[in-house]
């Protein structure tokens, strides 16, 4: 954001102003300040108009929740075009990338939960059953997500309420009591960030299989029509606020993620440890905004960083 200055007659007019590329074009969002203003006052109606630009540079590259609405053929483009840049494409995958994404997967996508188990020692536990000294359901849960992403390669289903059950109960075996089994009713959960302020109800209990069976059905009347990349980003988005277990809903919706980009012939993506924050903000403006657009670019952000996974970089 910057200000802009036009010369009037004799006057001056202030705006704040924010330019940005959107398909190849240079655009430019402008509020209005005042004319013929003196530095104080410039600085204090800037201050109180920069919610307002923001408010609008959000409206401006949102992509809608195809979810909610069909998505208008300029959402369309937006999307082809971020696509495009992302350089996602359908690759075969060795047995060596697929070990690799496993230890990188499995070790990112429980850190993310609080897993204070090692990169290095997930290789340890998978490769050489070599095991640390940490909480045995961090150990479970290890073999737990490696197990849930073979089964992932084996499965012929895209998307239904048995896989998101056999998910979980893979994953949680041997470390939780109700693995593979949605919560009971009366049993409501939120999500609360690092410093104890809750960021996300799940849906009430009474509602979880009534919702998924909408989302299931959705992705069914669909997923001929969307690119993967929104097909998954959709459902995964989608689950994670219904929450439909008691706990481990974050590493079932990012294995069912990434079991939609498999089942249309694009390899899979990891949301690292260190994008964590990047992608509770996606999760946030999707749920409060019905923006998808942020999580497609954290995944094409992750697409890009595999490329040095998978010997492509």
């Amino acid at each position: 954001m910057h200000v802009e200055i036009r010369k009037v007659g004799a006057g001056r007019k202030f705006y704040l102003a924010h330019a940005y590329r959107k398909r190849g074009k240079v655009v430019k969002l402008r509020v209005y300040l005042g004319a013929n203003l003196s530095p104080d006052v410039v600085v204090e109606n800037r201050r109180k108009a920069e919610g307002r630009l923001q408010h609008r540079i959000d409206a401006s590259v949102a992509i809608s929740d195809p979810f909610e609405t069909v998505l208008s053929a300029a959402e369309l483009e937006e999307l082809k075009a971020l696509e495009a840049r992302g350089e996602v494409a359908i690759k075969h995958l060795s047995e060596l990338d697929w070990r690799n994404f496993t230890e990188a997967f499995t070790f990112d996508t429980n850190a993310i939960e609080g897993s204070t188990i090692l990169r290095e020692e997930v290789e340890d536990i998978l490769e050489r059953g070599k095991w640390p000294d940490k909480p045995k359901a961090e150990i479970s849960e290890t073999y737990g997500v490696a197990n849930a992403i073979a089964h992932l390669r084996k499965t012929r289903e895209h998307v239904s309420i048995p896989l998101l059950l056999e998910l979980h109960r893979i994953v949680f075996l041997n470390s939780k009591p109700y693995a593979g089994k949605f919560r009971a009713r009366g049993v409501e959960v939120a999500v609360a960030d690092a410093y104890g302020n809750v960021i996300h109800r799940g849906a009430p209990s009474t509602q979880v299989r009534k919702l998924l069976r909408r989302l299931v059905d959705w992705y069914g009347q669909n997923k001929d029509g969307y690119s993967p990349l929104v097909l998954a980003a959709i459902v995964h988005n989608q689950f994670e606020n219904i929450h439909p277990f008691q706990d481990g809903n974050g590493r079932v919706g990012r294995l069912l993620l990434n079991n939609i980009l498999l089942k249309h012939g694009l390899p899979p993506l990891n949301i690292e440890l260190h994008n964590r924050r990047e992608y509770y903000a996606a999760l946030q403006a999707y749920e409060r905004k019905h923006d998808v657009r942020p999580t497609i670019e954290l995944m094409l952000k992750e697409y890009r960083a595999l490329k040095k996974l998978f010997g492509t970089g």
